[in-house]
C-alpha cells in the first residue's frame, strides 16, 4: 500500500496564506481551508457543515461522516477565528434567504465538494503547490501532524471518524528524521 501524501507544516502555511482574510472571498476561503486542515474532515463533511454545527466559544464542531456516523472534532484556534471572521463579516452579504450551510459561494448557495476541490487547487498552485494537494492531502496533513507531535493512534481515529484503527494504522509513517531522532534517543547502542 502506497503511503498517503501529505504537506509539510511549512506547505500547509503557504496554502493557507494565499487566502487573504481582507476579502470577502479570501475571507471565507482562509475559513474552510483552516477548518478542513484544523479538523480533518472529509471535503463532503466540510462542505456539508451547517451553521450550528460549529461551536467557536467551545471550540469545537458536530460533523456528520460516512455511513452516517456522527462526532464531535476540536477546532484549533486559528481555524476559529477565520471562521467566526467569516460568519461576521462575508456570510451575512451571501444570502437573502436563511439557509443552514456555513459555506456558501459568492451566489449565496451552499459549496459543493468539487467547488472546494476547484477552491483548494486555485489556492494551491498560487503557493506553488499545485501538484502536491487534494482535500484528501489535508486530511493526510492533520493524521500526519498530530502524530508525529505525539498523539495517539486512537484519539486520531476518533477525530478522522475511522470505524477501524487498521483505517488510521497507515498514518502512522513518519518522516525519515522523526526515525533517527527516536531511535539515537531511545536505543541502547544508537
Amino acid at each position: 500500500m502506497a503511503l498517503p501524501r501529505f504537506l509539510t507544516p511549512d506547505e500547509v502555511v503557504r496554502l493557507l496564506e494565499r487566502a487573504d482574510p481582507g476579502s470577502e472571498k479570501g475571507a471565507r476561503d482562509r475559513a474552510m481551508l483552516e477548518v478542513s486542515y484544523a479538523s480533518g474532515l472529509r471535503a463532503s463533511e466540510l462542505v456539508g457543515l451547517k451553521v450550528g454545527d460549529v461551536n467557536l466559544k467551545e471550540g469545537f464542531l458536530f460533523c456528520r461522516g460516512k455511513g452516517g456516523r456522527e462526532r464531535i472534532v476540536p477546532l484549533g484556534a486559528a481555524a476559529g477565528r477565520a471562521v467566526g471572521r467569516y460568519l461576521r463579516d462575508v456570510r451575512p452579504r451571501r444570502t437573502k434567504k436563511p439557509i443552514e450551510f456555513l459555506f456558501l459561494t459568492v451566489r449565496g448557495g451552499p459549496f459543493t465538494r468539487q467547488g472546494f476541490w476547484k477552491m483548494l487547487k486555485g489556492r494551491a498552485a498560487e503557493a506553488g503547490l499545485r501538484d502536491k494537494v487534494s482535500p484528501h492531502v489535508l486530511r493526510h496533513s492533520f493524521a500526519t501532524h498530530l502524530l508525529e507531535r505525539g498523539a495517539d493512534l486512537r484519539s486520531v481515529q476518533l477525530m478522522l471518524g475511522h470505524s477501524q484503527i487498521t483505517t488510521t494504522q497507515v498514518y502512522t509513517h513518519v518522516s525519515r528524521d522523526r526515525l533517527r531522532r527516536v531511535y539515537d534517543k531511545y536505543h541502547p547502542r544508537a
